[in-house]
């Protein structure tokens, strides 16, 4: 890592604004909880549907789903087979279907139906990794949590904010670097940033907004 302390209010607030002059629309775990009233159903279910799928997709996908079964009751007493063809076409559609309705089962059988609150119980459900925990935390419990995914882990590598080798350690570091209060932001600016500008190959680091905080580690051709 740099030996030079990162300037995280300079960076969000560049960060921030780049996002609001986009006028980007919210991503669709976020718009999902909202919508639901953060409930932590519908929140867990959209977050699972959501991993390696379109935003646009998700959200289909999800109020297809919730509008037929809006709580694990519901989802545990449907076939598989059904589960499927509501959510298709999101990403791994069919191992989504199956770990839906083993977590349904789970709820049902040791948390009277409700979505637990600790990253420890999340983490045991099946499907669920340290990314879909963090957000479910956040998003539907309002818990200070981060969430690192392969976007965040490579862009604050690259920053040389973090010398990291993967996402659950770059999210160890920056629990023990990052402001609290940057927490659940971090995700939700750099994701929209790895995918426009901050590109895993040939960046557009000429547009860069926070290239004064950048080292630039590892990158070779620039636009």
């Amino acid at each position: 890592m740099s030996k030079t302390k990162p300037k995280w209010d300079a960076i969000f607030i560049s960060l921030e604004k780049w996002r609001d002059d986009l006028k980007c629309e919210e991503p669709s775990v976020t718009t999902v909880a909202e919508r639901y009233r953060r409930d932590p159903w519908a929140v867990l279910v959209s977050t699972i549907l959501s991993l390696r799928t379109k935003d646009e997709v998700t959200l289909a996908a999800s109020g297809r789903l919730l509008e037929k079964a809006g709580e694990p009751q519901l989802l545990a007493a449907m076939q598989e087979e059904k589960i499927i063809k509501l959510i298709y076409p999101a990403g791994f559609y069919r191992n989504k279907a199956a770990s839906l309705k083993k977590i349904a089962a789970i709820l049902l059988e040791q948390y009277d139906g409700k979505v637990p609150s600790s990253m420890d119980a999340l983490l045991a459900l099946p499907g669920v990794g340290r990314k879909t925990a963090n957000l479910v935390l956040s998003e539907a419990f309002n818990i200070d949590s981060m969430c690192v995914d392969i976007h965040v882990h490579r862009i604050t590598n690259r920053c040389g904010w973090v010398c990291s080798g993967s996402p659950e350690e770059t999210e160890m570091t920056l629990r023990e670097i990052l402001p609290l209060k940057y927490w659940k932001r971090i995700n939700y600016l750099l994701v929209l940033y790895g995918q426009r500008l901050c590109r895993p190959v040939s960046p557009f680091c000429s547009c860069c907004v926070i290239s004064r905080h950048c080292l630039r580690k590892g990158v070779g051709k620039q636009r």
